[in-house]
C-alpha cells in the first residue's frame, strides 16, 4: 500500500495550491493521485518487500516439496501464491515511479493482494489443522471476506481509512474464534505464532491508518513500519505451517 505521502504539507495544513476548492470530486481525487505520485518516496520504501519476495518463493517451494498428500499440496500451493504475489508485487509497486494510470492500477491491485494473503495464510492451517466441516466454515468466512475486500479495493480505492484498515484488522483474527480447534490439533506452538503474527500485522495495520511513527519521511517512514509488520506477520505464520507441516506428516 503506497498512501504514504499525505496532501498535508508538514505543518498538518493542507496545500490548497493543489486542489483547487471548486473542482468535482473526480477531478480533485485525480489531481490528489497525481501530486501524491510526484512526490519524492522514502529511501526505504519497496526494499523490505524486496528482499522478502524471493525469501517467501523459496519457503513455498520448499513447502510444496514436504507437504503430504495432495490437499495440503494444493493448501500450500495457495499460501505460497498469494504470498509471492503480495511481496512481489509490493515491491514492483513501490520501487518504480509509475505514470498516474499505471500507478492508480498498481495501487488497487497492491490493496488487493493483502485480502489475498490473509485468506491463503488460512488455507493450509485450516485444512491440515481443523475438522472438515470448521475447515470448511473457516474457509468459507475468510475466502468470502476476501473477495468482498478485493472488491473493494479495485472499486473504492479511495475509501476511507477508517473502513478498509479495520476490514484487514478483522478478517485477519477470524482465527480467534478458532484457537481452541487449532489449539487440540496443532499444539500450542502454533497457535502462539497465529496470534504473534496476528499482533505483528495489526500494529504494522496501525501504524499505517495512523501513519504514526513516521519518525524520518525522507527515508523510513510509518510505512516502512507497515512493510516490516507486515513481514514479521507472515514470518510468524510461515513458521506455524512448517510446524502443521510436521504435525501431521
Amino acid at each position: 500500500m503506497d498512501d504514504a505521502r499525505d496532501p498535508l504539507s508538514h505543518d498538518g495544513s493542507s496545500d490548497d495550491t493543489t486542489v483547487r476548492p471548486h473542482a468535482g470530486k473526480t477531478s480533485r481525487l485525480k489531481q490528489r493521485r497525481e501530486w501524491l505520485n510526484s512526490l519524492p518516496k522514502p529511501k526505504g520504501r519497496g526494499w523490505i518487500h524486496a528482499c522478502t519476495a524471493p525469501l517467501a518463493l523459496a519457503n513455498s517451494i520448499v513447502l510444496l516439496i514436504f507437504a503430504p498428500g495432495a490437499g495440503l499440496k494444493l493448501a500450500c500451493i495457495v499460501f505460497g501464491i498469494s504470498a509471492v504475489v503480495l511481496f512481489g508485487h509490493s515491491a514492483f509497486y513501490h520501487l518504480i515511479n509509475w505514470s498516474p494510470r499505471a500507478h492508480d492500477i498498481m495501487r488497487r491491485m497492491d490493496h488487493s493482494n493483502i485480502f489475498l494473503l490473509i485468506a491463503g495464510t488460512y488455507t493450509p492451517l485450516s485444512v491440515a489443522l481443523l475438522p472438515g466441516r470448521t475447515a470448511l466454515l473457516v474457509l468459507l468466512i475468510v475466502w468470502i471476506g476476501a473477495v468482498g475486500g478485493i472488491f473493494l479495493s479495485v472499486f473504492r480505492p479511495n475509501a476511507p481509512r477508517w473502513l478498509y484498515v479495520p476490514f484487514y484488522v478483522a478478517l485477519g483474527w477470524v482465527a480467534i474464534w478458532f484457537l481452541p480447534s487449532f489449539w487440540r490439533a496443532g499444539g500450542p506452538a502454533i497457535v502462539w505464532l497465529i496470534i504473534a503474527g496476528g499482533i505483528a500485522y495489526t500494529i504494522g495495520a496501525l501504524c499505517y491508518g495512523l501513519r504514526w511513527p513516521n519518525p524520518w519521511p525522507r527515508i523510513w517512514g510509518f510505512h516502512e513500519f507497515f512493510h516490516t509488520g507486515t513481514l514479521i506477520g507472515y514470518a510468524c505464520h510461515a513458521v506455524a505451517v512448517w510446524l502443521t507441516i510436521f504435525a501431521v506428516a
